[in-house]
């Protein structure tokens, strides 16, 4: 029954796996998230700042598209095909408006899987596979979708209210844990958007991502050139991970970075973010644009530490440390070598 059941889900694209639903598809929501809520975001700050109210109407149909972007990127890296794939975008808007980003990244994982599962099994598949994808998708989104809305703003807020609390100490171990995230392949956006990773402790995040992204850049300049440092500067530091199964040393530069502009962002500068830009460091300048939108009247102090925070000491901290470990040879030549 088991052999069977397995070669079901082979032949059905199902899956069931830790990296598909962990990695895959919350990268993929991460997507969705930036083709809409995100670009969204920046449309509005812009509108705000200008005066066009072009901008803001567009910023209010992308940012209502949030839903459905992240059912169709998540259907889509899931392998799902027609009916399946278009059912999802019901589903995503359901699963947003009831539990928030997570309630619909949970509503669709399921009724998508379900909905492959039948997918093309009957004469009257035009009915069936819309019928499984959505019913079973909205009821998800109701059963649980309010409860994971509520455990995610909670989780959010017990962050910041931390890290208000006790701004050095969470500063280092905020800035660390979601830095190493963003390089992890998993999707540090997505994460710092469902639990709405905002405030002081969002510059916190900002100044990890950062560090990791510029750290790496930076770093790796002897091997990887001009190439290297747009493509990780802004980019993504994800592309050091294979090194760093290689080489777990080459990950203490920028890590040691972040850990000292962590605690800089919130004890001496005070910087702030929206929770979209939280997770993103430099990638697009998305983390920047952050800053700004939540500290629009921050003045010179934003500045100033916007420009230390995001480039100048992640630079700097990451070269310097970098410098020490090659020099007691625990990074070798060729250790931070990507293919861009």
């Amino acid at each position: 029954m088991r052999g069977r059941f397995k070669t079901f889900c082979e032949r059905k694209k199902v899956d069931i796996t830790w990296r598909a639903y962990f990695v895959d598809a919350l990268g993929a929501m991460a997507l969705g998230l930036f083709a809409s809520l995100l670009i969204g975001t920046i449309f509005q700050t812009l509108g705000d700042k200008t005066g066009w109210d072009v901008f803001v109407t567009i910023a209010k149909y992308a940012k209502a598209a949030t839903g459905a972007a992240i059912a169709v990127a998540i259907a889509y890296k899931l392998r799902c095909e027609g009916l399946v794939l278009f059912s999802a975008i019901a589903v995503g808007i359901a699963g947003n408006e009831l539990g928030g980003p997570m309630g619909a990244y949970v509503a669709v994982l399921v009724a998508i899987e379900l909905g492959k599962m039948v997918y093309k099994e009957t004469q009257v598949d035009i009915l069936v596979t819309p019928a499984v994808v959505i019913i079973s998708g909205v009821l998800v989104a109701f059963a649980i979708g309010p409860a994971i809305g509520r455990l995610m703003t909670a989780l959010g807020a017990f962050i910041e209210h931390a890290t208000l609390m006790q701004p050095l100490l969470m500063g280092i171990v905020v800035s660390v844990v979601i830095g190493m995230v963003l390089t992890l392949p998993i999707s540090s956006a997505a994460i710092c958007l469902a639990i709405g990773l905002g405030g002081i402790a969002g510059g916190a995040a900002t100044a990890g991502c950062c560090a990791q992204m510029i750290g790496f850049a930076v770093l790796s300049f002897r091997e990887n050139r001009w190439g290297g440092l747009l493509a990780q500067g802004l980019g993504t530091s994800m592309l050091q991970m294979g090194n760093i199964v290689k080489n777990p040393r080459i990950w203490i530069p920028p890590t040691l970075a972040a850990a000292i502009t962590g605690p800089l962002a919130t004890c001496v500068f005070h910087l702030e973010n929206i929770p979209i830009g939280s997770g993103m460091g430099t990638c697009g300048l998305v983390g920047p644009i952050g800053i700004y939108t939540a500290m629009p009247d921050g003045g010179m102090n934003m500045w100033i530490g916007m420009l230390l925070i995001c480039f100048v000491l992640p630079a700097l901290l990451s070269w310097l440390f970098g410098t020490i470990l090659r020099k007691i040879g625990w990074i070798k030549e060729g250790d931070l070598k990507i293919e861009c």
